[in-house]
């Protein structure tokens, strides 16, 4: 997919977000289309992206569709509980992608997945800390986010 495509898609989207359709909103929405697309020229060059490789971009957008639905319930039933049995905390992710874009998409999965945040990546990369809202079972969540996420982000974008 070309960056032309690609950016003509992220005008797009800024439009139905926006919910306005005015001619200056275009122009802001290709403006900031143009610069997000400057900031990860560099990665995109690195990560053909084909239309061969559209259906496993597709399932990771399910996917991660079905975790926000899956952690905001988990989330919703935790707090109106009468008493909050939560085991706050952070771990340590041993990271299988290398990449810089696939590490940040990652950690911004996680993040924006109620109940978990991505806090920070080791200096080598091959860490990410992640708070999550229950650490009850760690390796529970841990396997959850490589047999998820990761694996499907690998899938995408190898």
């Amino acid at each position: 997919m070309s960056l032309y495509i690609l950016g003509a898609l992220f005008t797009l989207i800024w439009l139905a977000i926006s919910g306005s359709y005015t001619i200056p909103n275009l122009l802001f929405g290709m403006v900031v289309a143009a610069l997000s697309l400057g900031v990860i020229r560099h990665q995109w060059a690195q990560t053909t992206t084909s239309f061969r490789r559209i259906p496993a971009i597709l399932s990771l957008a399910l996917l991660f569709i079905k975790e926000l639905a899956l952690s905001a319930w988990t989330v919703a039933m935790l707090v109106i509980r009468p008493t909050l049995e939560l085991k706050p905390g952070i771990f340590a992710y041993p990271l299988a992608v290398k990449s810089d874009f696939e590490i940040a998409l990652l950690a911004n999965l996680i993040t924006l997945t109620p109940g978990t945040l991505s806090v920070d990546v080791s200096p080598d990369r091959t860490m990410l800390f992640v708070h999550a809202l229950d650490c009850a079972d760690v390796e529970a969540t841990k396997r959850s986010i490589a047999d998820g996420f990761e694996r499907k982000i690998m899938e995408a974008f190898r």
